[in-house]
């Protein structure tokens, strides 16, 4: 105002600004934002990955409602419903009296004295070392039936390996008998797991290590030495009764052959001369005269096959004083 009247010292001060309008909605606008956020990223923990080889076992407060396959999903974020994944495809496996320090290919083990050490039936002590093999076949049963199921089914592999060798004694265990005792201790720690409803099926036990304890381990090399050299024996015996059988087995067969041919030219011989004298028979009672002359005189062809012989029929009276048998003719080597 060019009128306005000032007063001594008015223009040392500044005119005043005007006041600055701050808009009512600008902080509550701002807080909606991040309580938005908030919320986004709380309902974005509901999304989670099931993986190739698991299952995903769905819990609403706690409580088991559904399986899920691998892939991507949602859930309620906690604490409403939370997920347990479980790999059910993948072989477990648990080692009994060793530990694996480095795998293969240049293996290192450690030994585990207090799990491998077991005793026999004859009071024995034998080393046993084992692998069990295993897989989750019921993820709801394992997860919701036991607790720390891998010690579950340590324990109870360890504790059925015990009971097959101390029935059964020393030897027996060394050699013949460490498949059935995977066999047996298989079938039962299934059975056992499967009164646990623990889930778990049992692919495999095996036997890694069966040996005596260090202590004693040469003293059973001795042992073992002697039944090698005993079997190495036998399997020679054996060998040679094997060369030798045959052989004889041949040479009887040879004696039975040669024994039937024997039989067969006799009995075919006997049946040849009873045709013949049934021939000669019939023969003969057609002309028995004729017949018992023939007879006679083939006889005496064969008993004197050398000498000259004469056939005179008739009465011989006085004849044979004349006749000059010397100069008679030979007809057939009989002179007529």
């Amino acid at each position: 105002m060019a009128n306005e009247h000032r007063f001594p010292g008015d223009e040392e001060f500044p005119p005043s600004k005007p006041p600055v309008r701050r808009s009512k909605l600008g902080g509550g606008y701002i807080f909606g934002l991040i309580v938005a956020a908030v919320i986004v990223i709380y309902a974005l923990t509901g999304i989670y990955q099931i993986g190739p080889s698991e299952d995903g076992l769905v819990k609403t407060f706690g409580k088991y409602v559904m399986t899920v396959g691998p892939g991507l999903h949602y859930h309620f974020p906690a604490p409403f419903q939370s997920v347990v994944k479980v790999d059910v495809r993948t072989v477990r496996k648990i080692e009994i009296g060793f530990r694996t320090i480095f795998p293969p290919p240049n293996p290192q083990y450690r030994e585990v004295p207090i799990e491998s050490l077991m005793l026999t039936g004859d009071s024995n002590i034998v080393s046993v070392e084992a692998i069990i093999q295993y897989i989750i076949d019921d993820p709801v049963k394992y997860v919701f039936n036991i607790i720390e199921g891998d010690r579950i089914v340590k324990q109870t592999t360890e504790s059925f390996l015990r009971e097959r060798v101390a029935v059964r004694g020393l030897e027996a265990v060394l050699t013949s008998d460490r498949d059935k005792i995977s066999q047996e201790a298989q079938k039962g720690i299934q059975k056992t797991l499967d009164t646990y409803n623990a889930g778990v099926h049992v692919v495999n036990v095996k036997l890694q290590d069966v040996s005596p304890p260090s202590e004693v381990i040469a003293a059973f090399d001795d042992v073992n030495s002697a039944k090698e050299d005993e079997q190495k024996t036998i399997n020679l015996a054996q060998q040679y009764a094997n060369s030798v059988i045959p052989i004889a087995r041949g040479n009887a067969q040879k004696i039975l052959n040669t024994a039937e041919a024997y039989k067969e030219s006799r009995i075919l011989k006997a049946q040849g001369e009873v045709a013949r004298f049934i021939d000669v028979l019939q023969k003969y009672s057609l002309g028995k005269d004729v017949t018992r002359s023939r007879l006679y005189i083939e006889t005496m062809e064969d008993i004197l096959p050398t000498m000259k012989k004469m056939i005179v029929s008739g009465s011989t009276t006085g004849v044979l004083k004349l006749l000059n048998l010397s100069s008679l003719p030979e007809i057939g080597g009989v002179k007529r």
